[in-house]
This record gives structure tokens, C-alpha cells and sequence, in this order.
């Protein structure tokens, strides 16, 4: 898998296949997409930068479609688990997964300065984490990793 969010791309069909996605699954897996679960992930989609459940709720309530906290926390929390979001942790912020329906290990390339955010796949299991965990006889289950630094823009900008 590549790195989504640093490189050119058709981002109407990436938004528009990545919903395609969502709906299906949740159709095939009895989950519920509500209108404001699917309003949520079609922001999250818009770009490839890391939001709040803040920045999610300011444009759902412009929208009327709710003005109260838990109305956001319950739409990413529903994202996350569906696996058509991820939570980056370092920013306390979530992002709409990349490689949505891929069974992946995902990492995340930060910009330090636009917040903008590349999902990546690792095997983590595989490499040196996984060598050590076998060696203290541990079995991984499930890996974060997010690296930050200046995404090409950025980098040009300075």
C-alpha cells in the first residue's frame, strides 16, 4: 500500500469511492450510516488533515445536524470501529482511513506544521518490533505508530 495524503490525486473520486465503500459495508454488515455518521466521514474525507471531534462538531452544528459534544463522539466513535477512521493519537484528532476494507497496520506521517496527515501501512509484527516482541514472547495485537515532521508543502514553504 502507498502513502495517501502527500501526493496528487483525484480527491472527488477518492471521497466519492471511499463513501461507496462505506455504504456497502455498513449494508453488508447491518451497521447503521446514519446521516450524520455519513456527514461525518464525508468531512473527515474532504481533506487529509487531522480534526477534532471540535473542529467535526463546529461544522455539523452550522449544518444542523447537532450542536451538543456527544453528537460528534458518537459519529467518530462509530468511524473508528467500523475502520472507516482512525484516531491520531498524538493530536487527539481523527482522520478517515485511507485504505478503508484493507486489512492494514496503519502509521501516520504528521506535519508538524499544517496538520495535514499520510496514512501508510507497516508490518510492524514483521520487523523489529516484531522481533523483539517474539523474544520476550509477546504477541502483538495492535501497533500505533505516528511519525511527525514536514510534509513536501511544508518543506518547500521553508
Amino acid at each position: 500500500m502507498t502513502a495517501l495524503g502527500f501526493e496528487h490525486h483525484d480527491h472527488r473520486q477518492c471521497v466519492t469511492s471511499t463513501l461507496a465503500k462505506a455504504e456497502t459495508h455498513c449494508a453488508n454488515a447491518g451497521l447503521r450510516l446514519t446521516p450524520v455518521r455519513r456527514r461525518a466521514l464525508e468531512i473527515l474525507l474532504a481533506e487529509h488533515r487531522a480534526l477534532g471531534a471540535y473542529d467535526l462538531l463546529a461544522v455539523l452544528a452550522k449544518e444542523g445536524l447537532g450542536a451538543q459534544p456527544p453528537v460528534a463522539y458518537r459519529a467518530l466513535d462509530f468511524l473508528v470501529s467500523a475502520g472507516f477512521a482512525h484516531k491520531i493519537e498524538a493530536l487527539n484528532a481523527y482522520i478517515a482511513c485511507a485504505h478503508l476494507g484493507a486489512d492494514h497496520a496503519p502509521a501516520f506521517l504528521i506535519c508538524r506544521t499544517c496538520r495535514s496527515v499520510a496514512e501508510t501501512d507497516t508490518a510492524p509484527a514483521k520487523g523489529r518490533l516484531g522481533e523483539a516482541a517474539r523474544a520476550a514472547g509477546f504477541e502483538i495485537e495492535r501497533t500505533v505508530i505516528e511519525a511527525t515532521g514536514l510534509c513536501p508543502s511544508c518543506q518547500d514553504a521553508a
